[in-house]
């Protein structure tokens, strides 16, 4: 039978109407069955405390709240950054770091360039050492304006699509130290409300995709009197899970409340999320080894989530000192007397804090 329409209407006869007529009256009892299930879940779910999902026609405008799967309170949290490349072989450099601390981090930071893929066979490998990954997912090769526009939409939504099939939780931060003046995101390039329409595309597109196990972080670098008003950059509490600081230690007279405490005022005064020094280190210069306790004492006091250890050898002046460990016997004990003190019972695993969400459509 052809289509039955206004514009294709087709003539029957008696005995096609009535078989129709049998077919419509099954389909409806049919269908009342079907919502009359479909209730009783709803029902269901409602009373077990899960939220159904929205459909597109009921949709509310106001943005619903991340899924955040970390933990977000106290001294949670031992990072460290030892490079980009997504292979399993990169691996090897955490896995001799967790080696020299004593401990296994528990994040692991990458940066990602715009265009690059979700790496979950590397986000599987450090899960399997029970960390996450912490994704600086910066835009190299485009402008927040055009994200803005949805003409990114392409990729975002296979990364999207990448995330959630990966299923454990992952961190990311867009365009982070957009508030100093070394990146083309950042001030004075680009402007502020840009910056914030791009960052709410983003996470629109991951929420309409299903993956509820993005952590979102926004990363400011330390403030300063010449870099960019961080509260334009703010997109909005419902945008954002944790917030970060990013700050080292450069000189023999620095300590923790002189690196972080004007920041983390300034963070402070926009928001009350959850807090991660996320990129850190003590330089030989700044007297590394006798650095190190007060650097998590600092943590520890000031209720943050934990930091990420830039642990990299860059040897270029004051601002690129060797801020690695490794090689260095004093910051070394320093370092695993610190973390025995203050990080004893730290969570790593997908069975201690990482539960897989359920991601079905």
């Amino acid at each position: 039978m052809g289509l039955v329409g206004p514009e294709s209407e087709q003539t029957m006869n008696r005995p096609e109407r009535s078989t129709v007529t049998i077919a419509v009256t099954v389909c409806i009892v049919a269908a009342a069955a079907a919502i009359a299930l479909a209730s009783m879940t709803f029902y269901h779910r409602q009373a077990v405390g899960s939220t159904p999902r929205a459909s597109a026609s009921l949709r509310v405008p106001e943005p619903r709240v991340v899924q955040a799967r970390l933990p977000s309170t106290g001294f949670s949290y031992l990072g460290v950054y030892e490079g980009s490349d997504p292979s399993v072989g990169q691996y090897a450099r955490v896995e001799k770091f967790a080696r020299t601390v004593g401990r296994q981090p528990n994040i692991v930071m990458s940066y990602s360039s715009w265009g690059e893929p979700f790496s979950i066979s590397f986000a599987q490998t450090a899960l399997q050492h029970g960390a996450s990954l912490l994704i600086d997912l910066d835009p190299t090769s485009t402008s927040c304006a055009s994200i803005a526009a949805g003409q990114q939409d392409a990729f975002l939504k296979s990364y999207a699509e990448s995330v959630k099939a990966f299923g454990y939780p992952v961190i990311i931060s867009f365009g982070h130290e957009m508030n100093g003046t070394w990146y083309p995101w950042g001030w004075p390039f680009t402007q502020p409300a840009v910056f914030v329409r791009a960052w709410r595309h983003i996470v629109d597109v991951f929420r309409e995709t299903g993956a509820d196990n993005v952590t979102w972080l926004w990363t400011i670098n330390s403030v300063a009197s010449y870099e960019g008003p961080i509260a334009d950059y703010w997109p909005g509490a419902s945008y954002v899970t944790w917030v970060a600081v990013d700050a080292y230690y450069y000189s023999s007279d620095d300590d923790f409340s002189g690196v972080f405490g004007p920041s983390i005022a300034a963070v402070r005064q926009l928001t009350d999320k959850p807090l991660l020094i996320s990129e850190t280190a003590i330089g030989q210069v700044a007297g590394q080894a006798s650095k190190i306790p007060g650097l998590f004492a600092g943590i520890s006091s000031g209720g943050l989530l934990g930091f990420v250890w830039y642990d990299q050898a860059q040897d270029d002046g004051i601002y690129h000192q060797n801020w690695r460990l490794e090689g260095h016997p004093d910051s070394i004990a320093a370092f695993r007397a610190a973390v025995a003190t203050y990080l004893p019972q730290i969570a790593t695993g997908p069975a201690v804090g990482f539960p897989r969400p359920n991601t079905a459509g």
